[in-house]
């Protein structure tokens, strides 16, 4: 559908965008950067992975021109993105070698490497500190060189955290999960192709893992009230960081012949859901099925939902919506649902004129015939 702008109104227009500017310094306060990525972690995680762009410094930048908004964010770093070139395709990260921050599951109390429970807000008391009000950076320094400093006195354990064994490879290793063979096709890259139905795997990992986060976990939460058949537990949930490489542009294809770029921050779920297979008799047993999320930052809520919609998406069952993989991709994307749903207030005067005439027409003749 074609849009008209209307005509006179780019003065109009130039006068919002500075009062738009106004309401962003009216309190004649300035926002630094830098704070908005030393202070603003989880938004900042947010913000990159449903932009798919690992980087804290724009993200910042975003945040602040969008005064906070995420979709609108979300939106500049995407247009952002499209404007990058791609020069390399990094290699295939393991997240076997995963630097753990934090590693919890909900299956067994007691896994190999132990749980670790790192930084999260799930054991805090959820009451507004109102101190807060009153942090200083004198104070912040003097708590952070104690905080080291008793860090530094604790007993270091043997375990290490680039190496954890995986409570996946424990369960299959007792036949619990299927073993698969690898799938060495080349992942299918949303970014550079129209998204088709049906979808290969790699697709709806993609879409899933910059999808806008409150609506992965509100179809993740649906499946589990009822709408997807579902209700997983959490096998491992993974924060840490994972080392990317890409193969030497100059190089001969060895393995071993690349260049390291960085690190990235992730979250990485699998969960388990028991369900029956056909063993080629007539009998039929349970055996538990992984759903696998993936996202950048600490992203926990999302990417374990993320991992339950992707058993979902793999059932495929269309009596649920949240299986329908039509239903579930188009509608979580953040920057295609809030732009469609923005457009609604550009003008619609020749549209909505038609519709009025057609409302117009029917009550003349519902009028004429009740006077006949």
């Amino acid at each position: 559908m074609g849009y008209v702008a209307v005509k006179g109104g780019t003065l109009a227009i130039d006068e919002s965008i500075k009062r738009l500017k106004f309401e962003r310094l009216k309190n004649q306060t300035v926002l630094n950067v830098k704070d908005i990525e030393g202070g603003m972690r989880g938004l900042i995680d947010t913000v990159m992975s449903e932009s798919s762009l690992y980087n804290r410094e724009s993200a910042a930048i975003a945040i602040k021109q969008a005064e906070g908004s995420v979709e609108e964010a979300v939106f500049l770093l995407r247009a952002y993105r499209s404007t990058l070139p791609r020069k390399h395709y990094s290699n295939t990260i393991d997240t076997q070698n995963m630097h753990v921050e934090r590693r919890i599951s909900s299956c067994f109390k007691d896994i190999q490497g132990g749980q670790i429970l790192g930084a999260a807000y799930d054991y805090t008391h959820r009451l507004i500190d109102f101190s807060l009000d009153d942090e200083y950076l004198d104070d912040v320094k003097a708590w952070l060189t104690e905080f080291e400093a008793r860090q530094g006195g604790v007993e270091q354990s043997d375990i290490c955290l680039n190496q954890l064994p995986k409570v996946t490879e424990y369960l299959r290793q007792e036949g619990l999960i299927s073993s698969y063979e690898d799938d060495d096709n080349e992942p299918v890259d949303i970014t550079k192709k129209n998204l088709e139905f049906p979808t290969v795997r790699s697709e709806r990992l993609q879409m899933l893992s910059r999808g806008q986060t409150g609506a992965v976990t509100s179809l993740g939460y649906a499946a589990l009230r009822g709408y997807g058949d579902l209700h997983p537990t959490v096998g491992e949930l993974r924060v840490g960081n994972v080392e990317v490489y890409i193969d030497n542009p100059l190089g001969d294809g060895n393995y071993h012949d690349c260049f390291y770029l960085g690190q990235l921050q992730i979250t990485e779920v699998e969960t388990y859901v028991a369900r029956s297979t056909n063993n080629n008799t007539d009998n039929s047993q349970l055996q538990l099925e992984i759903g696998y999320g993936a996202c950048f930052g600490q992203n926990e809520t999302k990417s374990i939902a993320m991992s339950m919609l992707d058993l979902c998406l793999e059932t495929d069952n269309p009596k649920y919506p949240t299986q329908d993989e039509e239903f579930v991709l188009f509608h979580i994307d953040s920057v295609e649902s809030t732009g469609f749903i923005s457009h609604l207030k550009l003008p619609h005067y020749v549209t909505f004129k038609s519709k009025l005439d057609s409302v117009r027409k029917t009550r003349d003749k519902e009028g004429a015939g009740n006077e006949d």
